[in-house]
């Protein structure tokens, strides 16, 4: 009798789970149908920059400030041919408008006094072409100008990709695609199917070195590397049938 009343729980133990497991299926399908389903889909694309930028800065100091000024001025043409020269077309040439700065005596004891010890000023010269590799080279060999006395600066040269704003829209075309073969795989368990969409919010790009895996809240947008990984992700709540 005790056997039998034990095995007797144990069956209706069994029943109770198992009608509970259909029950919370069917209360999470119906949950999901009606809220819809909310999944994030991402693309990404290796493109080649096809537009570079170099900023070189001419610096010159001196105790009088007019004299500052007419060494910068002095050294700019020279700055300019040289680039010419160096295959660099005119109006690839920005020059921008110079800054200045003062420079304080210190006394003996090491104090910062209000007299001037020099003026400086500073000139941005920005070039922008589209031969990628013949920046490259420049930004190494522009430091051969140290050897005429010019005291120049160069930056690091910048790398884009001047079709980026239609790259983007394509990718986020495949993002879309790509939520929505996942929606698919996550609705097989509750026999269920992928609606219409309901909307869809274009998540932040991650513009990268090709093996990078960084990524950023704010979004990442690398202009140090040639080749760049472009990386879109939507996020898309579909309809539930």
């Amino acid at each position: 009798m005790y056997k039998f009343f034990k095995e007797f729980q144990l069956l209706l133990l069994g029943i109770v789970l198992v009608t509970g497991m259909i029950l919370g299926a069917k209360i999470i399908a119906d949950n999901i149908s009606q809220a819809g389903i909310t999944v994030t889909g991402s693309a990404y694309e290796i493109v080649k920059s096809d537009i570079a930028t170099l900023r070189l800065n001419i610096n010159t100091r001196n105790a009088d400030k007019a004299n500052a000024y007419t060494q910068l001025k002095n050294q700019i043409p020279l700055v300019k041919n040289y680039l010419i020269n160096n295959g660099i077309k005119e109006d690839e040439i920005t020059i921008e408008a110079p800054s200045n700065y003062t420079q304080n005596k210190y006394s003996s004891s090491g104090a910062m006094t209000n007299e001037i010890a020099f003026y400086n000023f500073n000139q941005t010269i920005t070039i922008k072409s589209g031969d990628i590799e013949k920046i490259t080279k420049l930004s190494i060999d522009a430091q051969s100008l140290l050897e005429k006395g010019i005291n120049i600066n160069t930056n690091t040269p910048e790398y884009n990709y001047s079709k980026l704003a239609d790259l983007k829209i394509k990718l986020l075309g495949e993002a879309t695609k790509d939520a929505k073969l996942r929606a698919i795989q996550m609705l097989k368990a509750t026999n269920n199917r992928v609606g219409k969409i309901k909307s869809v919010k274009m998540g932040v790009f991650q513009i990268t070195a090709p093996t990078s895996n960084e990524v950023s809240n704010w979004g990442i947008n690398d202009t140090s590397s040639k080749e760049k990984k472009v990386t879109a992700v939507a996020n898309v709540i579909f309809e539930v049938k």
